[in-house]
């Protein structure tokens, strides 16, 4: 297990997230209340940008088929919207985030 510098606390203000880019993968960041999360950048739905989507409170929302995760476990809140089908989605993994001194540390295994 490391810990990988992904940016500083001043650059992500509460209720602000921003993706990263660690090797080949790739994480979201998330501020809830100055508390900070991370968990896959995609949803498992159908890949859909999850830093494009939408954050209310700690739920962030896919921009594709609105797909719902808690940031703070990467557990679906509820599935994507897609008529006429039901479809399986897969929870998001979840990352450790500490600050040390004023950095943003991801834990990647």
């Amino acid at each position: 297990m490391v810990f990988v510098k992904v940016g500083e606390l001043s650059e992500l203000a509460p209720g602000k997230m921003k993706k990263v880019t660690v090797g080949d993968k790739e994480f979201l960041i998330i501020n809830v209340d100055g508390k900070y999360y991370a968990i896959g950048a995609r949803c498992t739905h159908a890949g859909g940008d999850l830093s494009q989507g939408s954050l209310e409170g700690s739920v962030v929302t896919c921009p594709r088929h609105k797909a719902k995760f808690d940031v703070a476990t990467g557990k679906v809140v509820s599935g994507p919207r897609v008529p006429f089908f039901k479809t399986k989605i897969n929870d998001d993994p979840s990352y450790q985030v500490i600050n040390e001194g004023g950095s943003l540390l991801l834990k990647i295994e």
